[in-house]
């Protein structure tokens, strides 16, 4: 009797134990049919997908039932540790903490001096603007030229009250091409003034007070003495005669009383407008002798604001591009 009650108890656990596998299979076989149920459902003749209907098509309550990810769950190897140091002092100790750097005694040496200042470019460049090579001074309230570095190569010193121009104003400026004093107060500059400035090609002197031009160097391009007191007398004889290079002579608004002659060949802008002269040579302009001479560079003279008459000279023009500017009647 108790033979029987043991095979009936084996029995029924070697059922059961081959009913599980069963089992798990149907339920593998019933995931690709409700799949196909799924998709049977569809109209696909009608199949229209929008935002508005995209629930009533595709049932996402049973997402997670009909698919199975587990296969893709990332599986988590367990490694060897890191070999330990050979030195153990190169490991940090998390239990301590760093030291305070120490700050560095400050040493008894002296503060930094700054690097010297030329004295030469200081005075200028304390008062003006300096620039490179250019120096700036316009509207600085200065009463005579200031010291300037010997590297200047342009000087702008307009609308101050600069009253006389001295020989020392410009000592060793081998450099200096312009010089730009409009609107000051200047009524008299030294006769070596200028003269001794080999790259000197502008120099700009409107609105002064000058009753006479000191000497040029033979490096002048342009001369602008517009606006000044300037009668014929306080022109040198013959002062523009070795002026090879000069292009630019504009002496309007002054006392003339004549054309300042000889001119160079070299003169292309002759300015002499709101003067008193009266009356000119033959031989101003053009060689009387030498009917063949042509001077194409001497295209803008003005002679307008002069009392001369200009038709009573017709011989004095004969040798240029253009008549000058002036009155003809």
């Amino acid at each position: 009797m108790r033979t029987l009650a043991w095979l009936g108890i084996a029995s029924l656990c070697l059922g059961a134990a081959w009913a599980v596998p069963a089992q798990e299979e149907g339920r593998k076989v019933e995931k690709p049919k409700a799949d196909l149920a799924l998709y049977e459902n569809l109209d696909l003749d009608n199949y229209d997908l929008t935002l508005d209907n995209y629930g009533e098509i595709l049932d996402l309550s049973n997402y997670e039932e009909l698919y199975d990810y587990s296969d893709l769950a990332p599986k988590i190897e367990v490694g060897t540790l890191a070999p330990r140091p050979k030195n153990p002092a190169a490991v940090p100790n998390p239990g301590t903490t760093a030291e305070t750097p120490k700050l560095q005694p400050p040493t008894t040496a002296g503060p930094v001096r700054p690097a010297p200042v030329p004295p030469q470019g200081l005075p200028s460049c304390l008062l003006c603007l300096c620039i490179g090579t250019s120096v700036y001074c316009d509207d600085a309230d200065l009463e005579h030229i200031p010291l300037l570095p010997p590297e200047t190569t342009y000087l702008y010193a307009r609308f101050n009250r600069i009253g006389t121009i001295r020989a020392s104003d410009f000592t060793g400026l081998k450099k200096l091409k312009r010089i730009d004093l409009t609107s000051n107060f200047i009524s008299w500059a030294d006769v070596d003034a200028f003269r001794l400035l080999p790259s000197l090609q502008e120099l700009i002197l409107p609105e002064n007070r000058l009753t006479a031009l000191p000497e040029l160097p033979r490096s002048i391009v342009r001369l602008d003495a517009r606006l000044n007191r300037i009668p014929s007398t306080g022109l040198q004889p013959e002062a523009f005669r070795d002026l090879k290079q000069l292009q630019f002579l504009h002496l309007s608004d002054n006392q003339l009383d004549y054309i300042p002659v000889p001119l160079p060949e070299s003169l292309r802008s002759l300015h002499l407008q709101n003067n008193n002269i009266q009356t000119m040579h033959e031989d101003t302009f053009c060689n009387s002798q030498d009917h063949s001479q042509i001077r194409r560079a001497l295209e803008d003279i003005r002679l307008d604001g002069n009392p001369i008459n200009l038709s009573l000279f017709p011989n004095a023009y004969f040798c240029l591009p253009r008549l000058p500017t002036g009155r003809f009647f």
